[in-house]
């Protein structure tokens, strides 16, 4: 069964107490085990907006749904065309200070795991080579039909000879990987098939409205129960799949800790709330971990 799907969330109340500081966090982060749950906001100063920060893409853009991608051949058209633009303008981003800071902490043994919603391949690129990919990762593709997984690398070079005159720029990218492009452009563009068996193709990631599957959020609860801390960043928490680790941290007794700018669905679970940009809060939690 398909779970609907949440793009937004709307606080009720006022907003709890947040801090500038990171002094708890540090004292948190030192002791060790500690677990990384990270968002879209981890990836901005990337150059890749979040969802639903100050200029979150969800203010001009909405993202495709697992249902619209599966219903329509057309449908499947406009994600690949668009993709195929912005998937190579999601490859040539870097890793930033936060995702950095994030590998080296794991370096010095105070983070044991990290989780990341993101699809982007950032954590990846900075080090954490056993990143947990809580919703897949834009550089895999999966055939629904026969579940081959094969390498985005590959299909870009087919999508590439499939489309000879296909030269259409974009401006920024989604956190999604999708961009804005003319439907003209839309319109003319060759979706490929399977290389193995011709079926439908989809990037391994998960859609909104696409359940995470089964064993990767036992694999996250896992770590999660197996946490002294659990340290969210750059997440609204807004939707469930990520919400539901921060609810079972503190349910356990691990104490949680987030660090993002603006309110988040998971704030009434939060030992401590920071409210600062990801980059010089993790700079500054590293730095002041390392003279532990």
């Amino acid at each position: 069964m398909r779970t609907r799907p949440t793009l937004t969330w709307t606080p009720t109340g006022p907003p709890l107490p947040t801090t500038a500081r990171v002094d708890e966090v540090v004292e948190l982060v030192a002791g060790g085990g500690v677990v990384v749950l990270s968002g879209a906001g981890l990836s901005t100063e990337s150059g890749i907006p979040d969802y639903r920060g100050a200029s979150g893409s969800l203010r001009k853009h909405t993202p495709m749904t697992y249902q619209e991608f599966t219903g329509a051949a057309e449908s499947r058209r406009r994600y690949w065309a668009r993709s195929h633009v912005g998937w190579r303008l999601m490859a040539r981003a870097e890793p930033n200070a936060g995702h950095r800071a994030v590998a080296a902490l794991r370096a010095l043994g105070r983070v044991d795991a990290v989780i990341t919603q993101n699809v982007d391949g950032l954590h990846q690129a900075a080090g954490v080579t056993d990143t947990v990919d809580l919703h897949g990762c834009l550089d895999r593709v999966v055939c629904l039909d026969c579940g081959d997984i094969s390498d985005r690398l590959a299909l870009d070079a087919r999508l590439r000879e499939a489309n000879p005159g296909f030269a259409v720029r974009a401006d920024g990218v989604n956190p999604d990987g999708d961009v804005a492009i003319p439907e003209s452009a839309v319109a003319g563009f060759r979706v490929l098939g399977c290389a193995v068996c011709g079926g439908v193709l989809k990037p391994d990631v998960v859609f909104f409205g696409e359940n995470v599957p089964r064993e990767r959020v036992e694999r996250c609860a896992e770590l999660v129960d197996g946490a002294r801390a659990l340290l969210v960043l750059g997440s609204s928490l807004t939707v469930m799949s990520g919400l539901r680790f921060v609810r079972r941290a503190a349910a356990a007794g691990v104490p949680v800790a987030i660090v993002n700018r603006g309110r988040t669905r998971g704030d009434e679970y939060a030992a401590v709330r920071v409210d600062l940009p990801l980059g010089r809060a993790l700079g500054e939690l590293l730095a002041r971990v390392s003279r532990h």
